[in-house]
């Protein structure tokens, strides 16, 4: 069982830079592939990132070259340090996790990732006021 906690959300004046953590506890997340995810009101659910257990990466469209994932292993801690930020990245922004590597079987827009995961934080509200 993995237990994963997001933190770092908060308001942030468009054109600024937040850096969200997501600490997993219960297992070794160099195993697992990895990704954030964001839902803002009244809208579904999208996939910003992923990152596979060999380090690559991928993103959405939307967030390509202002957003970077990344994680530590030895700190287990997933991060999305977002830049440029606009009034639309305003959103409730999870991480989530599933055991091996990446199995990318929904695409969206060009950005591919997998449709499954088994583990969910609680996550962490970004606002960007317009």
């Amino acid at each position: 069982q993995v237990h994963l906690v997001e933190s770092g959300g908060d308001s942030v004046q468009a054109g600024g830079s937040l850096r969200l953590s997501c600490v997993a506890s219960g297992d070794r997340l160099s195993s697992y592939c990895m990704a954030w995810f964001r839902q803002a009101p009244g809208k579904e659910r999208e996939g910003v990132a992923t990152i596979d257990t060999d380090g690559k990466t991928r993103y959405a469209h939307s967030v390509k070259g202002r957003f970077t994932i990344s994680k530590v292993n030895a700190e287990n801690t997933l991060y999305l340090t977002m830049n440029l930020v606009k009034p639309e990245d305003t959103a409730l922004y999870y991480c989530a996790a599933d055991f091996s590597s990446c199995v990318n079987t929904y695409c969206s827009d060009g950005f591919c990732y997998p449709n499954y995961f088994s583990y969910w934080g609680q996550g962490t509200q970004v606002t960007v006021p317009s």
